[in-house]
């Protein structure tokens, strides 16, 4: 039966892909022109499948690379072809003839589905994430409303291998495997920067950065700098949550040469929430676990000209001792503020060394007076108590105080400091942000100072 009579009473169907396309299929000699076939085929039938390079056209492209015909109740296969990966990497089917995708399963390699969505009138599909390069696919697609329909066909198609070159790769923070508090954000360090002047490029990052939580909550990644993003949800984590963090950038297009290397990817549950809220005008913090109070307990806070920073912090890590010295924070020896103490039962919330610990030399003060030069001070037992009931993203509070408020980048995870349509802005996928705001790295391990 000859390409004319074959395709005969079928309709027109048009695979849109977001990238340049490379049919596979030389043309034989003695044959038709492609451009006449496709037209031929067009005129003469209800249902052609047309794979070519204009997503986001109005209409038909003038010369596809690729056509395949769909019959009735038959599943017609088309001959394979290569797309490349284009600047998302994404791929679009689009119905350009009267009727509707009623189904579109695309899957890889290994036969796992490939999300994607449909707009509104159920014309267009696209793929949610980038295709890695040097991948085979299967596109299956049922089309209904059209004469004679419903129409079959199946489309194989593989992407373009990625060039040699470096890759850009993900390490997830906290740590895999581990139990934290609810107050815990999910970092992302890349391995090569993605600057704020190359939006495309941050929003195919974003994209392919994918956090699920069980249950599910609402959440974003916010750019702190051009290698660094933090995910956090709306509100916190639920309690007792497990989370699962991976990157989809492997073999997808970044911005020109650069491509997507391979990343390991992250679980990690958390524990109950666990909220130690230090009240500075009252002189006290009190710790609760689920809503339930746990223990109400005197404290002292920093004194003017160190007081201690208001807002939301997360615990850092504990350490059971650590030296404190008062030149860690500029000031001298010989001053009547200096201090070389050892310290038990330390737990950190901000990088510059603010902790909440053990100060017997202040218990005549706790709970009347703030004496400190910035950390939170109690007595032995509630610090050691404190020090077993919290871990790593557990929350910490501070309310009703004088000190400046706590940054929410560069000193600590401050990230609850800002709210939710803040947080947003610094999404690359928020319709009204050009980019992170604010600088934010981490000081050296060994800047890490404590205070008092």
């Amino acid at each position: 039966m000859s390409p004319r009579r074959y395709a005969q009473g079928w309709g027109v169907l048009s695979l849109a892909v977001g990238a340049v396309l490379v049919s596979t299929a030389a043309q034989s000699p003695g044959r038709a022109p492609a451009r006449e076939q496709r037209a031929d085929a067009a005129r003469d039938s209800t249902a052609v499948v047309s794979v070519d390079g204009c997503a986001g056209a109005t209409a038909l492209c003038s010369d596809p690379l690729h056509t395949v015909a769909l019959g009735g109740d038959r599943v017609l296969t088309g001959r394979p072809f290569t797309i490349g990966p284009g600047a998302s990497g994404s791929v679009e089917l689009a119905l350009r003839t009267p009727g509707v995708l009623a189904d579109v399963n695309v899957t890889d390699q290994r036969g796992r589905r490939i999300a994607g969505s449909q707009n509104a009138d159920r014309t267009r599909w696209t793929s949610a994430l980038p295709l890695p390069a040097g991948a085979r696919y299967a596109a299956r697609l049922v089309v209904d409303g059209a004469a004679g329909g419903p129409h079959r066909a199946r489309l194989d198609f593989r992407t373009e291998p990625a060039p040699a070159g470096e890759r850009l790769t993900v390490a997830f923070g906290p740590e895999h495997g581990g139990t934290y508090g609810v107050g815990m954000p999910v970092t992302a360090e890349l391995s090569h920067p993605v600057p704020a002047d190359a939006p495309e490029a941050r929003r195919a990052v974003e994209r392919a950065l994918q956090v699920r939580s069980e249950p599910h909550v609402e959440g974003a990644w916010y750019w702190v700098d051009s290698t660094t993003l933090h995910y956090r949800p709306r509100t916190y984590w639920p309690a007792r949550a497990t989370v699962h963090v991976r990157s989809g950038l492997d073999g997808a297009r970044i911005d020109g040469g650069l491509y997507g290397g391979p990343s390991r990817p992250l679980s990690f549950t958390t524990g109950s929430r666990i909220e130690a809220v230090t009240d500075v005008s009252a002189h006290a913090m009190t710790v609760f676990r689920d809503g339930e109070l746990l223990r109400n307990l005197p404290v002292t806070t920093g004194k003017a000209g160190y007081r201690t920073r208001g807002g939301i912090k997360v615990v850092l890590g504990k350490e059971p001792l650590v030296r404190m010295r008062g030149d860690s924070i500029g000031i001298k020896r010989g001053s009547t503020d200096f201090y070389d103490l050892k310290v038990h039962w330390a737990t950190r919330v901000t990088w510059s060394g603010e902790y909440l610990h053990a100060a017997p030399w202040s218990l005549d003060s706790q709970g009347s007076e703030d004496v400190s030069h910035g950390c939170t001070g109690m007595s032995t037992e509630d610090a050691a108590w404190l020090f077993h009931t919290v871990r790593e993203g557990d929350l910490v509070r501070v309310v009703n105080g004088y000190g400046k408020p706590m940054t929410p980048f560069d000193n600590g995870f401050g990230d609850w400091n800002l709210s939710w349509p803040e947080w947003l802005r610094g999404s690359a996928l928020a319709t009204d942000t050009a980019g992170a705001t604010g600088p934010a790295s981490r000081p050296a391990a060994g800047a890490l100072d404590p205070t008092l």
